[in-house]
């Protein structure tokens, strides 16, 4: 499994679902120690698209979905396909405490979004 750097980080509510961080997050893809290490930059803006038919259950105001979803968004704006940044969404989700039933519905809505 993967890991954060520990750094301080800060979310700022945007509007609806859109968040600013504050602070640098990286990311070591794979495992522990691949040495590939992905990073969403201070002041990146990005979204919790969470469906609002599953709002109920997910809320895209949860402090534990916010770094993998800035990761997420980060890996798909550098030109990684969906799966790829879902695994990494998974496994970011799992370091910050969501269970494993959330997680799969969370990171099969965003490997199938938009699939063509």
């Amino acid at each position: 499994m993967s890991t954060y750097t520990d750094a301080p980080i800060v979310f700022e509510r945007l509007d609806g679902i859109r968040y600013r961080q504050h602070g640098r997050t990286s990311w070591e893809l794979g495992f522990k120690g691949s040495g590939h290490w992905e990073h969403v930059d201070d002041g990146t803006v990005f979204d919790v698209s969470i469906p609002w038919a599953l709002r109920w259950a997910f809320s895209p105001h949860d402090p534990r979905y916010l770094k993998a979803a800035a990761l997420h968004d980060e890996l798909l704006i550098r030109g990684f396909d969906r799966v790829t940044a879902a695994g990494a969404f998974n496994e970011a989700l799992k370091a910050d405490g969501v269970g494993a039933a959330h997680r799969l519905v969370m990171v099969t809505a965003v490997a199938f979004y938009r699939w063509a």
